[in-house]
């Protein structure tokens, strides 16, 4: 076991490392950027995704595969992105899938996968893990108390790699996820 130990920021990160056979389970604290709103479920989803691009994935991931050379990949990423410089990845609507279940009580529950493969790069040339996160899920789900929008921090799941160049990439990020958060849930 390592003790826990304190960021540059002063929060506390807690790991357990347990090592067998070549292989190393790590627990990682995860810092949960969440907010409520009372705002409508649909305007929050419709203002999220007026805001990040939409390509269609099928198209996006055979145009990048037939790209040669690295500008020209970067092409086909930019018209992918929306004015966030974030794109949709992929959409799971978890209350459809609870609607079918118990009808037409269920809440609202959507994940949405959004990232930018240009930014996960920066962090995985630095942190290879960094791929086991991004692109990063938003969720908004309907509760009593109003609609709920959260989003795990990267930086959390990378801080305990010690890089920080990834880190910086990952603050940024962060940024930028929260602040349209606010935003659209305003």
């Amino acid at each position: 076991m390592i003790p826990a130990r304190s960021d540059a920021i002063g929060r506390t990160l807690s790991m357990r490392l347990v090592t067998e056979d070549k292989m190393t389970i790590a627990k990682v604290e995860v810092e949960r950027f969440s907010l409520t709103s009372a705002k409508p479920f649909e305007a929050i989803v419709t203002a999220l995704k007026s805001a990040i691009g939409q390509p269609d994935m099928v198209n996006f991931f055979k145009e990048t595969r037939a790209t040669s050379s690295f500008p020209d990949l970067e092409r086909v990423v930019q018209r992918g992105l929306g004015r966030t410089n974030l794109m949709l990845f992929a959409e799971f609507d978890l209350g459809d899938i609870l609607r079918r279940e118990t009808g037409s009580r269920a809440p609202k529950i959507v994940r949405l996968v959004v990232g930018n493969p240009l930014i996960m790069k920066e962090m995985v040339k630095h942190v290879p893990d960094a791929g086991s996160y991004a692109p990063v899920t938003v969720l908004i789900d309907e509760r009593p108390d109003g609609v709920h929008v959260s989003y795990d921090k990267m930086e959390s799941y990378l801080l305990r790699y010690g890089s920080s160049e990834a880190l910086a990439v990952a603050r940024d990020l962060d940024a930028k996820i929260t602040t349209l958060l606010r935003e659209c849930a305003s």
